[in-house]
């Protein structure tokens, strides 16, 4: 591995400070800024890791989209965002381009904040035409001005919200263009009937003339090659159905066309912005990963990499003390389904990333991925449940908010037994505030009939799969984090849980520390420099934040001074609830100390978890000092 990487030589690329550079360059130079553009995406990702495999998809599309509208007056939508690392370096970022990711560096997705040319950021999937829509209305009711263009992946046009934004956009008639981006793959190869028929629109017609006059488009053609186009259709007429599925809607489709040829895409997307006085989707076949054998050739075609050497693509990944949570769930669940041929899985097209492919790899038949479609797959799991089988569905706790009203009225209204694995729980680093687990606890504990969990470590998230599994009366989820375990002993046989009970962890005196999920460690830690001190909080692992421990709780503030609760959650969550039960029981009113450590009030941009557990005031000195203030202690020499 190379620690700096040679930089790639790129003469055009060098002279585009912005996008209205591009208007300067001649077609055959826009094909050497592809290139160029490439390469420099590929030695950028190289350094900061990232996104890789739908940045290098988008490429020719990028310069074609920036060559012909006028960003950032056009607003050009990214969905998902992860497509926009091209686009970044054409838009004034390129200096900053090797901060990716990284703390106090560009993001890894579109943000409104960072660049006038990001109208609409963009972490989770499916939300562009919405927004595209809402840009081209607000356009004509006199606000800002421009095109509005969005660009959707196949993958992220699995998810419902963005056929509602078409059908809507079809009512209103207004001029609007979608790119549908069809790589054949999300982050999994993609699922169900519309990517079939994806498939089938442009493997059916070789020639390019042909395709767009079967979709009807002929009007948008430029005038010598229509009357061609008009007999073409004739000749096609009874073979194939077209754009049929589009055009319903109310959009005229062009394409498919060959979203790494320029000479199409620059012709047709200029014709098409000439032209069109409506609703236009484009459809642009693209490969993910292109023109970087590494990516091109990996089965996932390099969606997310970790630093890597340029020449083998060989990544920089640290070796593993540890498995991964994500790890630990999936066997636990492997082992619980291999004795109950009741329990399924589902998962909203993550199924590597849930750990849900070593399931179905076990399991073929009794594990689902439905697609880029987080309500369908609560609703999907809920009818499961109904049915007698006994379902998980393993959803980030970011996506999983994409659901809630299905988790309330599906689920939680008719107390189904669904079980939610709720991985990517708290601050997840790289991917910054769009993916933070931050709000799942607070939005489930207060559910009735909801069991909610947290594991403080891999060994408890396997009791967890068990308990859950095992509790079939009502609704129940737990939640863990991304990245390693502590290294603990896992149970072969693993017990479940007695619903509702916590555990004594370290005995201790004067302050009582009560933690809900990972925490844990950070309060040991923190414990153990107290103890140093002679000042050794009691601790304690909650477990459950619904329903809460009622007794543990309260014995706890009846040997201590104070209670302080920690959860990697924002307000309204565990602690909340502890506080509600103490001011039901009258605690306050005989003077408790009471503190409850949770996310801070505001978005947390992007950095390595230990800096993002650090600017919350959540790390192992920050508990010390919370402990300190608690009892009115200034320094720690006070007491020592």
């Amino acid at each position: 591995m190379t620690d700096t990487p040679a930089r790639p030589a790129t003469p055009i690329l060098d002279r585009v400070a912005s996008p209205a550079d591009l208007k300067a360059l001649s077609d055959r130079q826009l094909h050497q800024l592809a290139d160029e553009l490439r390469a420099e995406t590929i030695s950028a990702v190289s350094v900061t890791g990232g996104h890789l495999g739908a940045g290098l998809g988008v490429v020719e599309l990028t310069v074609a989209l920036h060559a012909v509208w006028d960003s950032p007056r056009d607003k050009i939508i990214w969905d998902v965002g992860h497509q926009c690392y091209p686009h970044k370096i054409l838009t004034g970022r390129r200096d900053r381009i090797r901060t990716l990711r990284m703390e106090g560096g560009l993001s890894g997705f579109t943000k409104r904040s960072e660049s006038p040319h990001d109208p609409f950021g963009a972490g989770h999937s499916s939300t562009s035409i919405s927004a595209a829509l809402g840009f081209a209305a607000a356009r004509d009711l006199g606000g800002d001005p421009g095109d509005a263009i969005a660009v959707i992946g196949d993958g992220a046009m699995s998810g419902g919200m963005a056929f509602e934004a078409m059908n809507n956009a079809g009512h209103m008639g207004t001029r609007l263009f979608v790119i549908l981006n069809d790589n054949e793959m999300s982050i999994a190869p993609p699922t169900g009937a519309l990517s079939t028929y994806l498939t089938r629109l442009y493997t059916q017609r070789p020639l390019q003339d042909l395709k767009a006059a079967a979709k009807g488009a002929v009007s948008l053609l430029p005038s010598p090659m229509q009357e061609g186009a008009r007999r073409a259709k004739e000749m096609l007429k009874g073979i194939t159905i077209g754009g049929t599925l589009f055009e319903e809607l109310g959009f005229s489709y062009v394409g498919p066309v060959d979203g790494h040829d320029l000479d199409q895409l620059l012709p047709l997307l200029r014709t098409v912005k000439a032209r069109a006085d409506g609703p236009v989707l484009i459809h642009v076949v693209t490969r993910k990963g292109k023109g970087y054998a590494p990516a091109e050739n990996a089965a996932d075609r390099g969606h997310a990499r970790a630093k890597f050497d340029v020449i083998t693509g060989e990544q920089a990944k640290a070796k593993s003390n540890a498995p991964s949570y994500t790890s630990v769930f999936a066997k636990s669940l492997i082992a619980q389904a291999e004795r109950d041929d009741r329990i399924v899985a589902i998962t909203a097209a993550m199924p590597d990333g849930t750990g849900l492919n070593l399931f179905a790899d076990r399991f073929p038949r009794r594990c689902f991925d439905v697609g880029i479609a987080e309500q369908h797959a609560v609703t999907f799991s809920a009818g499961l449940a109904a049915g007698g089988m006994r379902p998980f569905c393993a959803i980030y706790s970011t996506f999983l908010q994409r659901g809630y009203d299905q988790v309330v009225h599906d689920v939680a209204v008719q107390r189904l037994p669904v079980r939610f694995a709720i991985d990517r729980a708290g601050l997840v680093g790289a991917d910054g505030a769009t993916h933070a687990g931050a709000y799942d606890v607070a939005f489930l504990a207060n559910l009735p009939g909801f069991v909610v969990m947290a594991a403080a470590d891999e060994a408890e998230l396997v009791r967890m799969v068990a308990t859950a599994a095992a509790l079939d009366d009502r609704p129940s989820a737990f939640r863990f984090p991304r990245g390693e375990g502590t290294g603990v002993e896992l149970p072969e046989r693993p017990e479940p849980l007695e619903i509702g009970r916590g555990r004594i962890v370290a005995e201790g005196a004067r302050v009582a520390i009560l933690s809900f999920g990972t925490r844990l460690a950070e309060v040991l830690r923190a414990r153990e420099s107290l103890a140093a001190r002679g000042l050794a909080p009691t601790v304690a692992d909650a477990r459950f934040a619904k329903p809460l421990d009622r007794d543990l709780i309260l014995r706890l503030v009846r040997e201590h001074e104070a209670l302080i609760t920690i959860e990697e959650g924002a307000v309204g969550g565990f602690g909340s609830h502890v506080a509600q039960l103490l001011a039901e029981e009258g605690v306050f009113d005989r003077g408790l100390r009471f503190r409850s450590m949770v996310l801070p009030d505001t978005f947390i941009d992007h950095a390595s978890p230990e800096a993002m557990y650090r600017a919350a005031a959540m790390d192992a000195p920050q508990i010390e000092a919370k402990v300190l203030d608690v009892l009115g202690v200034a320094r720690l020499d006070r007491y020592a």
